[in-house]
Parts: C-alpha cells; structure tokens; sequence
C-alpha cells in the first residue's frame, strides 16, 4: 500500500513538504518549500538540515504554486542529486525563474554580508544555502502544465492541477495513486484563496477524494469584511496624510502587491489617495507583473482589464494607478527615502525578512508620523510577526532602531481563504475522505478542527512532523 509522510507545513505554516511511496517503488515529492525564519531561529536550522530521504531517489516533484514557503529548497534538492521533473502549472513555471534566482541571489548576499563579519572575529565562514548555479540546473527540470490537464509524473501516479485561487498559477493538488491493484485519490488544497480577492477566480470545487490534505492558515477565523478592511485601509492613509508620514507596505512580490496596486489604483480613481506617491520598490514585484500581464487570461479582471495591461512604453500597473512609480535599480530604491512624507512604499519581503524593505524600516520605523501597514499574516520567527506582537525596538541590519511607527494589521487582505471559506470548500467532498489539517499553527488547526467537528460533524486529523500514513 502507497505511502504518505508528513515533512513539513506541519502545525507550522511554512517549509510545505509531503513524500508519497509506493509499494512499486516510486517516489513523487509533493511541494519542497523553504522555512522562513530569521537566521539563528529554527526555520534557518531547518533549511540546511538533511533532507528525510535521499534526493537522488526523488522521481518527481508535484509543486502547487511558486510562493517560497512552497518551493525555496528545488534548487538545493537539485543540487543534492534529484534528477527528475519539477511538474507545476504554466504560470508556475514562470514565477519560479523569477523567484528562485532572487531567492538564490539572496542566499549568495546574505552569505557574503555574513562571512564579512565572521572573518573580523575569527568565527567560521557560512556557505549559502544555495546558488544561483543551482537554481539556474533547478529551472532546467520543470515541467509546465494546464489546469484539469492530467498527466503521468511516476509509475502509478498521475495529477491533475485545478484552480486554487490564491496567486497567478496556484493549484489544487489531485494525486491518482494505482498501487498493488488498489486505487486511490489524494487532494492537497495547496493555499486556497479568498473568496474576496480581486483578481483571482474562486478556488475549484472538488467532489472526490480518499484522502485530502487542507491547509488551515486562518483555520481560526474568518477574515474581516472586504468592505470594511477597504475602508480602514483608506481611513490609514488619510491619517497618514494628516501625520505628514510615509506609509510602508511590506508585500510579497507575487499576489499580494498585485492586490494592493488594485486596491490603490480604485481608491486613486475615486479620489481617496491623498498621497502624491507610491513606490513599487520590488525588482520581483516589478517583473512579477509583466508575468500577470501576460497570463491575464487566468485572472478574473472583468471591468478593470487594464489593471495590468501593457501600454505602448512596456509599463504595466501604471495604467491603472498613474501615481505608481517602479524602482528596479538601487540608486532608485535610495533615493526613496530622501522623501520624508507623502509617499506609499511597496516593497518586499512579505514577513519583513529581508529586502528592500528592511532599508526602508531603517530610515522610517523610527518615525512616529509613519504608518506601517501589514496586509497578511506573518508567520512565527519572522520579524514582520516580532513587530506584530508588539515590539519596541528589532534589530535589522546589524543596528537596532525603535519602532515608533503606528503599525495596523489588515487580515481582510490574505489570499488565503478564513475559516467558514475552508470549512465550504471540504464540505463539498460527497464521501467522507480521511482529512488532515497542514500549513497551520497548532492553535489554527486546532480551532478549525473543533469547527469542522461541530459544523459537518467531520474528523480532521492533525499529523505529527515526519509522520507516516498508508494511503
């Protein structure tokens, strides 16, 4: 009988890991994400501890999206001796060159910057994680498919990527299992999106599954009303406005800074952005747009088709908030900040990890008169999560600075789906699947699984990491 483990994403939400065996001996690795943390805390450990199997065994890797957490360690499981194929959508396909060679020339930095001083104190030099070698070998195994396309990825195995919509590309995971005569279906959500975002399609509806793996990121809550997330987010910026500060907006690169130049270009077109400004400082960001251009086919742009068309001069977002200003170059990202007020500044990385928008931290977080908006979650060990629980100082690049800035939360702007939204989704299975709860807190899965018993008298298991289960 195949076989299930349970890696990672596990009563944690980041580093999505699951290895399905089968009796035949073919080995499919669904999702190879990254552990985001802060160096020295316990996702950096993670990213460079040995792999729970041997990668040269690997037969193929079923990847659900581009977001790091879900495929940041392709480039070292290549580089550690996998030779297979990396199976995702089309759209996946491109977002991955884009994300993974940042993702490795960051690696590469942060490394050097590092090494600098540990020469000085004698300590021993680091390696990165990996590089841009590797991730360039990774690129070279993917595997681009449509959605409700199935295909064959190992002996007995076949998938099959339906629309999870979360970010361009996201899919829903179906794994057709056919081992010693016995047949079996195992969906993984991957992220489902938020009914409410403005761009993507709804996540597909599926009816049948023996085993389903849900993510439960928001299994806690539903998030706040669209509406009045909208609202706040406009209440903010025009007391921003009042204060005479700057706005910081820490986004990930892909899905959520398309989201947000939306929102701010409806509010530009109904006279609600008082800022004279807003700085899209994210090379990603930046080439992840012309990437949504190009696939804008697969997002749900009915009356706005040219939030992210591409006008005669190759600019893409500008169309539809004239006010947008793209800073790809680092002269351009330091010249940002000789504005003291006025000015909306977009930049990544989403949990405040790295990026551009730690400089933007060192010259604004100390401000009283700055506002600073998270529009997502931010994952434990972060310093986006260290900012959110209330800290009044943090160190980022070797200096410690204060956090004066006023700091708001907009839940209502996740692209994952909130409670109710998930509970919908499983609902819709007609026979009863064995369903266990991934990429969650344990206080998340644990509400959701209360939820889940008490609303459709359903039992949800909450694995243990490196658990295994037969399929």
């Amino acid at each position: 009988m195949a076989l299930l483990s349970f890696l990672g994403a596990i009563q944690e939400v980041t580093g999505s890991c699951y290895l399905i065996e089968t009796h035949a001996g073919a080995k499919v690795l669904l999702e190879c994400g990254m552990h985001q943390g802060r160096r020295k805390d316990k996702g950096e450990d993670d990213n460079r501890k040995p792999f729970a199997f041997d990668p040269s065994g690997i037969d193929a890797v079923v990847l659900s999206h581009a977001h790091i957490d879900h495929s940041g360690l392709l480039p070292r499981l290549v580089a550690e001796g996998f030779r297979g194929r990396v199976h995702c959508t089309e759209a996946t396909a491109e977002l991955l060159e884009l994300m993974l060679l940042d993702a490795a020339q960051l690696q590469e930095k942060d490394a050097e910057w590092e090494n600098r001083w540990r020469a000085r104190i004698g300590k021993p030099l680091v390696q990165p994680l990996y590089t841009r070698e590797d991730a360039e070998r990774m690129l070279g195994r993917r595997e681009p498919h449509g959605y409700d396309e199935t295909f064959e990825v190992a002996a007995g195995v076949s998938a099959t990527f339906h629309d999870a919509g979360h970010i361009l590309g996201s899919a829903i995971v179906q794994l057709d299992v056919d081992d010693l005569d016995q047949k079996r279906k195992l969906v993984f959500s991957g992220d489902l999106g938020n009914m409410c975002s403005p761009l993507m399609f709804p996540p597909k509806v599926l009816s049948e599954a023996d085993v389903v793996l849900m993510e439960s990121t928001y299994g806690d809550r539903d998030h706040r009303s669209h509406a009045a997330t909208l609202d706040e987010l406009a209440d903010i910026l025009q007391q921003a406005h009042r204060d005479g500060g700057n706005v910081l907006m820490p986004s990930f690169a892909v899905g959520r800074t398309q989201d947000l130049i939306y929102y701010l270009g409806k509010f530009y077109r109904e006279g609600r952005l008082p800022q004279q400004a807003v700085f899209l400082d994210s090379p990603m960001a930046i080439s992840a747009n012309a990437i949504y251009s190009h696939f804008k086919d697969q997002l749900d742009i009915n009356g706005i088709a040219g939030a992210l068309g591409v006008d005669s001069a190759g600019r893409y977002a500008e169309r539809w908030l004239p006010i947008l200003r793209a800073t790809p170059t680092p002269e351009e990202s330091m010249a940002i900040n000789r504005v003291k007020s006025g000015a909306i500044i977009i930049a990544g990385s989403g949990m405040c990890n790295g990026g551009r928008i730690l400089h933007h931290f060192k010259h604004n977080l100390w401000r009283s008169e700055c506002h600073l908006v998270i529009p997502g979650f931010q994952a434990n060990g972060t310093l986006g999560r260290v900012i959110v629980d209330g800290a009044t100082n943090v160190r980022l690049l070797h200096q410690r600075i204060a956090v004066n800035a006023q700091v708001h939360t907009l839940g209502g702007f996740s692209a994952h789906a909130g409670q109710s939204q998930l509970i919908d989704w499983v609902s819709h299975f007609e026979k009863r699947p064995e369903l266990y709860l991934v990429h969650g807190e344990l206080d998340k899965m644990q509400a959701l699984q209360q939820a889940l018993r008490q609303r459709l008298n359903w039992e949800a298991r909450i694995p243990e990491p490196g658990e295994r289960i037969a399929l």
